[in-house]
C-alpha cells in the first residue's frame, strides 16, 4: 500500500457509507463496508485503493500533481 501525507487512510464504516459516499470519486467503483479507503485531502474526496495508488504515483512530496511531459506544440 502506498503511504502519503496527502491522504488519510481509513476503513469504510457504516457512517461514512451512509452519510458521505459509497463510491470512489475517481473511478466510481462501489465501496463496501470494511474496505480500505483514502481521503484525498487536496481535493476533498474518498478514493479506492487502486485510484489512490495511481494518484500517489503522479504526485510530489507537496501533494501536487507533477505535469507529465508532452510532445505537444506548447509542451
Amino acid at each position: 500500500m502506498s503511504k502519503s501525507a496527502c491522504f488519510v487512510t481509513q476503513e469504510a464504516t457504516e457512517e461514512i457509507l451512509s452519510r458521505v459516499t459509497h463510491m470512489c470519486a475517481e473511478c466510481y467503483a462501489e465501496i463496501h463496508l470494511g474496505d480500505t479507503i483514502h481521503y484525498d485531502m487536496q481535493n476533498y474526496r474518498y478514493l479506492c485503493e487502486r485510484c489512490q495508488e495511481e494518484l500517489c504515483e503522479k504526485m510530489n512530496d507537496e501533494c501536487e500533481i507533477i505535469a507529465e511531459e508532452s510532445d505537444g506544440l506548447f509542451g
